[in-house]
């Protein structure tokens, strides 16, 4: 178990971002799809196209702040709806949904906004939905020791409703179980149960 009671997770600025060179580069994206940058709404966007991305790309800071379970509490704590947004990885088009993280309590329980934050932490690159999911889980799990671990992930991809088949108003559901969530039953249906996710 991990000692002390907050981890600083810490990011420092990308020393690897050039938002210059990124402007540049979406300027010359955009002319070379056709789209002229000489009105005075568009002259700025390949700037603001480079903040954006590097925005998308860059988690803030946050400590993992957990507490002594000094009551013993050993059911699972699950919060809900934790809003979720990423960017696809294979044509860096926005997917947003929401992630449902719970954990059943080992010797420490967790600050309740860490879990969102924890989500926001791998949700700022690009990413695959099922990766994204996975790493949510497996972080809480080396961090915080728990008897479990359950996320799932609820998201509509860009990728998918705005381009190629468009198929509007698709979801996709992705989860990852760890520990007693995933080798008992009826704890694994008590997770499902509570995230209104039929399992």
């Amino acid at each position: 178990m991990r000692s002390g009671s907050a981890l600083h997770v810490v990011h420092e600025p990308d020393p690897g971002i050039d938002l210059a060179a990124a402007a540049r580069a979406a300027g010359d994206f955009l002319r070379a799809l056709g789209v002229s940058l000489e009105t005075e709404s568009l002259q700025g966007t390949p700037e603001r196209m480079a903040r954006a991305y590097a925005e998308l790309f860059t988690p803030r800071s946050f400590d993992l702040t957990t507490f002594p379970n000094d009551e013993g509490y050993d059911e699972l704590v699950l919060a809900r709806g934790i809003p979720v947004r990423s960017v696809c990885e294979h044509h860096l088009l926005p997917f947003t949904g929401v992630a449902h993280v719970g954990y059943l309590p080992g010797d420490r329980i967790l600050g309740l906004s860490k879990l969102a934050r924890v989500v926001e932490h791998f949700a700022c690159r690009p990413q695959v939905q099922e990766r994204l999911t996975k790493q949510v889980a497996g972080w809480l799990g080396e961090q915080l020791s728990p008897k479990g671990v359950g996320v799932v992930i609820e998201a509509e991809h860009t990728c998918m409703t705005l381009r190629g088949v468009q198929a509007t108003g698709s979801s996709t559901v992705t989860s990852t179980l760890l520990g007693t969530l995933r080798e008992d039953a009826r704890s694994r249906q008590e997770f499902f149960a509570l995230t209104g996710v039929n399992a």
